[in-house]
C-alpha cells in the first residue's frame, strides 16, 4: 500500500495547456504542494478543467490549484469568465464588492481551482503603478470595508482568501517583479495606515496572506517575505494570524537580493512562509524541490488544507443558476 503525500511547501507552475511527463513527475515530488496557473495555461473552461484534473491525477495525494484572478488588469482566465472590474471601482459601488467576490470564486471553483490570490489589501498611496487600481481605495477605512465584503463573497462561494501584499506595497513606486522596492517609512506610520485592512481581515478569519518583496529598512533589513520580524513578530504575534503565509514568487527581482533559489527558499521558510512560490523558471523550481528537506509539518499541512476549495456547483450547474446569471449581468453592466 502506497502512502499518500501531504500537501508540500512548494508552489510550481506548468508551461502550457497540457502537462508534460517531466511536469507530472515534478507535481508528484514530496515537496510540491500547489500549482499556480497563468494566462498561457488557459484556453477555455473545458480545457482548463481537463488540465486541472490532469494535475490532480499526477499527484499521489492532495494538491492545491491557484490563480491570480483579481479583476481589472490581473485576470488570468478571461474568455468564458465574467470580466471583473479593478478593485478600485467598488469605491463608487460598494454594494458590488461582495457579489464580485462570490462571482470570481464561484466561476473558478466550478472549473477546479481552489483559490485566487485575492483580495489586494494594499492601500493606494498614489505612487505605485504596479498596485494602483488593484487597491480598493486610497482610504484605509474604505479599503478595509470593501476588501472585507469581497472576501465575504469569496467565502460564501466556498473559497478561502489570501490578502496581499503584507505589510503594504502601495507606498513604493518601483515594481517588485523588476527590482527591490524600498519603503523608508517608520513602523508607526505603516501600523496607522497599511496594516489596518490586514488587522481587520485577520480578526474576521482571513485564511492566507502573501508578504511583499519590499524592504522597509527602518524596521528590518530583509524584504518582508524573508523577514522573521515581519512574519513571526508582527503577523503571527501582534496580529494573531494563524493562517497560511505564501511567499511571493521567488523568481521576482525583489527576491534576488537574498541569494540563489535554494537560499531564497530556505530563508523564506525560515522567516515563516508555509508555502513558497517558484514560477516561470522550471530549473529553479527543480533546484528548490530538491534543496529543501522533505519534512512532515502537521501545523503547516493543517493551514494549507484550509485553502482547499469547497465548490457548491460544477460549471454546468453554475451557468444555469439564477444567482450566477443575475450577478454576472450586474458586474458586466457596471464594468461597461
Amino acid at each position: 500500500m502506497t502512502t499518500t503525500l501531504p500537501i508540500g511547501p512548494i508552489m510550481l507552475d506548468v508551461a502550457g495547456l497540457t502537462l508534460t511527463q517531466a511536469e507530472k513527475e515534478k507535481i508528484n515530488h514530496p515537496n510540491t504542494g500547489a500549482v499556480i496557473l497563468f494566462s498561457r495555461n488557459y484556453q477555455n473552461p473545458e480545457q482548463v478543467t481537463e488540465l486541472i484534473n490532469a494535475i490532480r491525477a499526477a499527484r499521489n495525494g492532495d494538491i492545491l490549484i491557484a490563480v491570480d484572478q483579481e479583476g481589472g488588469r490581473v485576470q488570468r482566465f478571461q474568455q468564458g469568465f465574467t470580466r471583473l472590474p479593478p478593485a478600485s471601482s467598488y469605491a463608487q459601488s460598494p454594494e458590488l464588492a461582495e457579489p464580485a467576490g462570490w462571482l470570481m470564486a464561484a466561476e473558478l471553483l466550478a472549473v477546479g481551482v481552489d483559490f485566487s490570490f485575492a483580495p489586494v489589501l494594499d492601500i493606494d498611496c498614489g505612487v505605485s503603478e504596479i498596485i494602483g487600481n488593484r487597491s480598493f481605495s486610497t482610504d484605509p477605512a474604505l479599503a478595509t470595508r470593501l476588501s472585507s465584503l469581497f472576501r465575504k463573497g469569496m467565502n460564501e462561494a466556498g473559497m478561502a482568501a489570501t490578502g496581499k501584499h503584507f505589510p503594504g506595497h502601495g507606498a513604493v513606486a518601483l515594481d517588485s517583479h523588476l527590482t527591490l522596492p524600498v519603503d523608508e517609512r517608520e513602523l508607526d506610520s505603516i501600523r496607522a495606515k497599511d496594516l489596518l485592512p490586514f488587522k481587520q481581515l485577520i480578526a474576521e478569519g482571513l485564511e492566507g496572506i502573501m508578504p511583499a518583496h519590499v524592504v522597509y529598512p527602518k524596521i528590518d533589513p530583509n524584504p518582508a517575505g524573508f523577514s522573521p520580524f515581519w512574519i513571526q513578530q508582527i503577523l503571527r504575534k501582534e496580529l494573531n494570524f494563524n493562517g497560511t503565509v505564501f511567499s511571493d514568487d521567488l523568481s521576482m527581482e525583489g527576491a534576488a537580493s537574498v541569494g540563489d533559489f535554494p537560499e531564497r527558499a530556505r530563508l523564506a521558510q525560515h522567516a515563516g512562509c508555509d508555502m513558497i512560490l517558484v514560477c516561470n523558471n522550471p530549473t529553479a523550481a527543480e533546484q528548490v524541490l530538491d534543496a529543501l528537506p522533505i519534512s512532515h509539518d502537521p501545523v503547516r499541512e493543517q493551514r494549507l488544507r484550509k485553502m482547499q476549495g469547497k465548490p457548491q456547483m460544477n460549471r454546468e450547474q453554475l451557468m444555469q443558476s439564477e444567482q450566477w446569471r443575475q450577478l454576472s449581468t450586474l458586474i458586466i453592466n457596471h464594468t461597461l
